[in-house]
């Protein structure tokens, strides 16, 4: 079974061979440190459609530098889904990417808070039609739990360029020209 990363490939290069088009790819990093790049990065020849990424670990990098809101962080906290959202949102605009990826959470073994606990990370996709994320409740160690978190962050990107290809090439292959 292939990893991953190199699904993710195949889409890209798929979805290029049927559209003439090169899908690009960023990530924003929280709680991952730097773990879904460098997956992503495994794959000969991913400079094609990898542009970047930035480990926003702190709140004020996420702040300045990917452009969560401090009302989003105040009111939400750094490990929410509207924080998972504004960053894979600024991501892909500060990148320059058609989809970029983001993850947020409490690896632990410390960092948990009331309503928050240890293993709680949260996914955000964005692409120019969306934004989304996703929460996720992981019960290990600190390694296991980004580890956990780096593959779901991987598998809500292949998802998404499943889906990303299915509606765009359904789009045009739906259209129909007719001659009388």
């Amino acid at each position: 079974m292939a990893e991953l990363q190199d699904e993710i490939a195949q889409l890209i290069r798929e979805y290029q061979a049927k559209t003439g088009k090169l899908l690009t790819i960023g990530t924003v990093e929280s709680a991952t440190g730097g773990r879904v790049s460098d997956r992503i990065t495994n794959v000969s020849g991913s400079s094609d459609y990898y542009k970047g990424s930035v480990v926003a670990y702190g709140n004020d990098a996420k702040s300045s530098i990917v452009g969560v809101k401090t009302t989003t962080l105040r009111k939400h906290g750094a490990v929410s889904p509207e924080a998972a959202m504004e960053m894979a949102d600024g991501g892909r605009r500060l990148l320059k990417v058609d989809i970029c990826v983001s993850d947020t959470g409490i690896a632990g073994p410390t960092g948990a808070t009331r309503g928050k606990p240890i293993g709680l990370f949260y996914i955000g996709l964005s692409t120019k039609d969306k934004t989304i994320a996703q929460e996720h409740r992981f019960h290990g160690t600190r390694d296991s739990n980004k580890h956990k978190a780096a593959e779901a962050t991987l598998q809500l990107l292949r998802d998404s360029l499943k889906e990303y290809s299915r509606d765009k090439l359904a789009g045009g292959l739906d259209e129909r020209h007719v001659v009388t």
